[in-house]
């Protein structure tokens, strides 16, 4: 952005965002949907252990072994869900920074907001970026945490509609 001089902090400029997030340890996670769907993984077998010692203690569960194994198995998916919220919102808010003609970028403090309006060539080369690198990853999160979603909400119902 330098050539095109840009009064946009190094760190406030759309390209460096992207590439300090694809640096990041847990943001490069989906940039591959099977890296994902494993770390997801981990943190859910992680999660329904925990989940199963703090139900472990619970009265009501000591009648019915299968909803105490249940409820844990669908509650831990509350862990996957947060995550994937996460990184989708990091991956969208730069990737509407980078399809964005504007860069509202601040100097020095909350209170010095400014807007810079990008040059067409690097509108172009950061809608590039956005199309080929951003979108596929928001892609991946999308299909990822509706998956989540799909079982987490299965779990819902099935509590509230059997007697078992």
């Amino acid at each position: 952005m330098n050539e095109y001089k840009c009064p946009v902090p190094r760190d406030q400029q759309p390209t460096n965002e992207f590439i300090e997030l694809s640096k990041s340890i847990i943001f490069s996670w989906p940039k591959t949907k099977k890296s994902l769907i494993l770390v997801l993984i981990r943190f859910w077998v992680g999660a329904f252990l925990l989940f199963l010692v703090i139900s472990s203690g619970s009265v009501y569960f000591k009648t019915s072994l299968l909803k105490y194994i249940l409820l844990s198995f669908f509650s831990s998916l509350s862990i996957p869900i947060l995550i994937s919220i996460r990184l989708y919102l990091g991956w969208n808010h730069v990737f509407k920074r980078l399809t964005s003609e504007r860069v509202e970028y601040e100097e020095s403090g909350w209170y010095d907001g400014q807007v810079w309006i990008k040059p067409l060539v690097l509108k172009e080369k950061e809608s590039l970026i956005a199309s080929i690198e951003v979108k596929p990853i928001l892609k991946n999160l999308i299909q990822v945490l509706s998956i989540i979603s799909v079982l987490a909400l299965s779990g819902i119902l099935l509590f509230q509609y059997n007697n078992f």
